[in-house]
């Protein structure tokens, strides 16, 4: 691959990436009332890998769990973003985003695209502890997302106590010291 070709896959992929901008996710920004959208979520994400490190279990590598949250959500440029606890746009997710997977990783140089869609997989499979703690981030960022908001869409969705325990259910394996913010976000915001 001539050093022109890399650039113009490297630079496609950026200008796709712009389109996380237009993203809109069910969660709101606190005291805005707009939705957030999946740019700001991704971002969210990576500056919480780095200062929740500490909690984060032995023997994680915190700038790979960075770049794992950085492009867990890349996918939703072609498949949307999928609220968690719509179960009925659950059933094709995982679907929709292996093929969005496949299209907007396959736009980078075979090398690059080969690396982020490893990275991509081990998220998605959330079983090294590096992709433990990454997916115990995006757990977290949603809590504190709603926190922020009283309740937030958990609220306006009609979302109980029980469904947000079962979703948070994986900080227990990647960030097991913020179980107890957990329940007292829930406890705060009125999830009881």
């Amino acid at each position: 691959m001539s050093g022109a070709d890399r650039i113009d896959r490297q630079l496609a992929f950026i200008g796709e990436l712009d389109r996380l901008k237009d993203i809109a996710r069910k969660t709101r920004v606190g005291g805005s009332g707009r939705h957030e959208n999946s740019a700001e979520h991704s971002w969210h994400l990576a500056a919480m890998a780095g200062l929740l490190a500490e909690h984060a279990v032995a023997g994680v590598d915190v700038g790979r769990a960075t770049r794992m949250v950085l492009v867990h959500d890349v996918v939703e440029i072609d498949a949307g973003d999928t609220f968690a606890f719509d179960e009925v746009a659950q059933a094709d997710r995982a679907d929709r985003e292996r093929r969005a997977a496949d299209r907007l990783f396959g736009l980078l140089p075979p090398d690059q695209g080969s690396e982020l869609r490893l990275l991509w997989d081990e998220f998605e499979e959330g079983v090294t502890p590096d992709a433990r703690y990454a997916v115990a981030l995006d757990r977290f960022g949603g809590l504190l997302q709603n926190r922020l908001c009283d309740g937030g869409s958990w609220a306006e969705h009609g979302v109980t106590r029980a469904q947000v325990l079962d979703r948070m259910a994986p900080i227990r394996d990647g960030a097991p010291n913020l179980w107890a913010i957990v329940l007292r976000v829930l406890d705060e915001v009125g999830l009881g």
